[in-house]
């Protein structure tokens, strides 16, 4: 989180602007509170994505959509002008650091009971994502945020509605630079295939491996994001050190073929829900349980981790 700086501007859409909580793909995210003393995050879309009619169109969609996602394990949709000459989306508020946060700097990789509960709350997340017709086709440890009773997904459905925003319409590129990130895709969206919700099922297998292991598990795009890419849509991931009683579960979610990945509800089974989640929500600070702060750690209150 940072402060405001001189650009910055001090509302939007009645919102009063607090701080930066981060930037990405699609501009900049603000913390702001409503004239009722709401805490929100506001994304304001980036001047460039707003002149290009074929985003706003697709804007407008993804936003309709994200309104008619519920469920405890989203930040929820509360509110966006999408006519604005700058358009804009505000979602509620999640106090917590990302997962990216959690295991690249706070903590490292987490315990097995810690990913199972990490696992069944985002298949949760992406239930109620997938019930309202989107497939979120971009997560990734920086948009899972990790809260005291469990995490959030957030960012759902905007990744399509970059996906205007290439030159000549490519919807892996955005001004020269790959929508969402590249190791945590799934073979079929590499590929440029039809994308279902089993995409996001690839996803959450690559996610649940980098929380196990504090490594993406088809490597880096350190020697080139098409050879990343290779190795995504051919090669078999690299497990080492994924705990032996999750290690299928995430095998199964990393399977090429979209149809021979388990179902969310397959999932819920086999993390043992039940003994994790309880009421629709995880067992208090379970997450973090047995999770050590790393060298990086420097302790404090939790800071957002909205980009």
């Amino acid at each position: 989180m940072e402060e405001l700086g001189p650009g910055d501007p001090l509302e939007i859409g009645g919102y009063r602007l607090l701080a930066r909580l981060g930037s990405g793909g699609m501009g900049q995210v603000y913390l702001a509170r409503s004239d009722r003393g709401r805490t929100v995050a506001v994304k304001l879309v980036r001047e460039e994505l707003a002149a290009r009619e074929e985003f706003r169109a697709r804007f407008r969609r993804e936003v309709a959509a994200a309104r008619r996602v519920g469920g405890y394990w989203t930040a929820p949709v509360l509110d966006a002008d999408t006519e604005a000459a700058v358009p804009w989306v505000a979602t509620g508020y999640v106090a917590g650091p990302s997962l990216r946060q959690v295991v690249g700097h706070d903590h490292g990789a987490l315990p097995e009971r810690s990913v199972r509960i990490l696992a069944a709350g985002l298949a949760h997340a992406l239930k109620d994502i997938h019930a309202a017709g989107i497939v979120h086709r971009d997560l990734k440890p920086s948009n899972v945020l990790v809260t005291i009773d469990g995490p959030r997904v957030i960012d759902f459905g905007i990744a399509r509605a970059l996906e205007t925003a290439g030159p000549g319409g490519d919807h892996l590129t955005l001004t020269g630079s790959l929508v969402g990130s590249p190791g945590f895709m799934a073979p079929e969206q590499v590929r440029g295939d039809r994308v279902t919700p089993a995409c996001d099922v690839f996803s959450l297998g690559s996610v649940l491996a980098y929380a196990a292991t504090g490594r993406m598990p088809f490597g880096t795009a350190g020697g080139g994001v098409h050879a990343l890419m290779y190795r995504i849509a051919r090669e078999e991931p690299d497990l080492a050190g994924v705990p032996e009683g999750i290690a299928d579960l995430v095998r199964g979610c990393l399977r090429k073929d979209p149809a021979a990945r388990p179902s969310l509800d397959d999932l819920l089974d086999r993390t043992g829900a039940q003994d994790t989640v309880h009421g629709g929500r995880a067992a208090g600070r379970r997450v973090l349980d047995g999770a050590r702060p790393g060298r990086g750690h420097r302790g404090g209150g939790a800071v957002g981790g909205h980009r």
